[in-house]
């Protein structure tokens, strides 16, 4: 048994091993439950299959490369060299001198599934992603060979979250963990809370390559999405047709896409999804996610409020409730800042500083939950 903090004033009662509904409380509670069988990190990479892919002289140097475990992604552009990118490392690389081909592009494509109208494909049965730059009559000049990753462990991270059953809201810069998170909160929502989960895996992402999805999603169930552009069709199409009680999406980014959450959390099934932005503050100026945190409106308000506020009389307002009850972004892999959405949006939109949770990693891995902190918008 660990003892973990849980957010903003609640707790949890327990009874026959499952959490029932939180419980409001004046002051701050610890609680104590068992963290995932799993907490341990482990990574399976398949980086075998991802150099298959790569020139001859790449592959070797690659594998004999004490900083493999590390390697992020490849980069192969015509008449440059090929550049490797590691975890934790400002810049990239150069793996050789001698400038990439179309030959090695013509070769390397061959050897991946065949490429969306995103411009990414993968290599079925992995996590790796390859993405595509096209010059103008469409031929393929660069690519962008991404290492894909189950990685296990880093559910301990919002694991006393889970038991809320509310949906979830990530937000954060690219390559900072977001779809490896999905990845796994698929796992233990279906293995470990037996329920019913459908991923809509837009660019394959989440599951990986390939009819069969990967091992690392769990018992979770997996639609795939013929064209980006479809995203919300295919789900509002999973809630009518296959009865999920999860529905697990990475990367909303259109209004389409945003009115398909509310329409799915309204009718109670729980979400966990990825957006762009890097904090809340840019899901709130933006006008197409705006939605997602409950929608911003300016009202008028009277004199006497006015004074009350300190503020003018035209203010900004949340509209509705939020579509998801927490939000987290994502600082860093191991650095995440949760919010209480609710609280959090009427707070900033009245120029205060929320309260929040801050969630880290120690020296020896362990989650550390700094309760009570005020945010400041740019770091804690």
């Amino acid at each position: 048994m660990a003892r973990v903090c849980v957010p903003w004033s609640f707790s949890f009662s327990y009874q026959n091993g499952e959490a029932l509904s939180p419980i409001r409380r004046r002051h701050p509670t610890v609680v104590s439950f068992a963290l995932p069988k799993s907490s341990t990190m482990i990574v399976d990479d398949n980086l075998g299959k991802f150099l298959q892919i790569l020139p001859g002289d790449l592959r070797h140097r690659l594998l004999n490369d004490s900083r493999k475990n590390q390697l992020v992604e490849v980069i192969m552009d015509l008449g440059r060299p090929p550049e490797a990118r590691y975890l934790g490392e400002p810049g990239g690389q150069y793996l050789r001198n001698i400038e990439v081909s179309m030959e090695e592009l013509e070769d390397a494509q061959e050897l991946v599934g065949e490429f969306g109208d995103d411009n990414r494909a993968g290599i079925e049965g992995t996590l790796h992603r390859i993405s595509a730059i096209r010059n103008r009559k469409g031929f393929v000049v660069g690519l962008t060979c991404r290492v894909g990753r189950s990685v296990s462990g880093h559910i301990d991270m919002l694991y006393d979250l889970l038991h809320y059953g509310k949906s979830i809201l990530f937000v954060g810069r690219p390559g900072v963990g977001k779809t490896t998170v999905l990845r796994e909160i698929a796992r233990v929502l279906s293995n470990e809370f037996q329920k019913r989960v459908v991923i809509v895996d837009t660019s394959n992402e989440i599951g990986g390559d390939g009819n069969i999805p990967h091992s690392a999603i769990g018992g979770a169930r997996r639609m795939q999405v013929p064209k980006p552009s479809l995203q919300h069709k295919v789900m509002i199409e999973a809630v009518e047709n296959h009865m999920p009680q999860v529905i697990i999406v990475d990367e909303i980014g259109t209004e389409a896409e945003a009115l398909a959450c509310r329409t799915i959390a309204e009718r109670g099934v729980m979400l966990i999804a990825t957006a762009h932005g890097e904090q809340l503050q840019n899901i709130i100026k933006n006008p197409t996610l705006s939605d997602l945190i409950g929608g911003i409106e300016t009202v008028t308000i009277g004199d006497e409020e006015a004074r009350a506020r300190r503020s003018q009389k035209s203010i900004l307002e949340r509209k509705a409730p939020p579509t998801f009850y927490f939000l987290i972004e994502m600082r860093k892999r191991d650095y995440w800042i949760a919010h209480q959405t609710e609280k959090s949006v009427d707070m900033l939109l009245r120029g205060r500083n929320p309260v929040v949770e801050v969630r880290k990693r120690d020296e020896e891995l362990k989650v550390v939950i700094e309760r009570w902190k005020l945010y400041d918008g740019q770091g804690i």
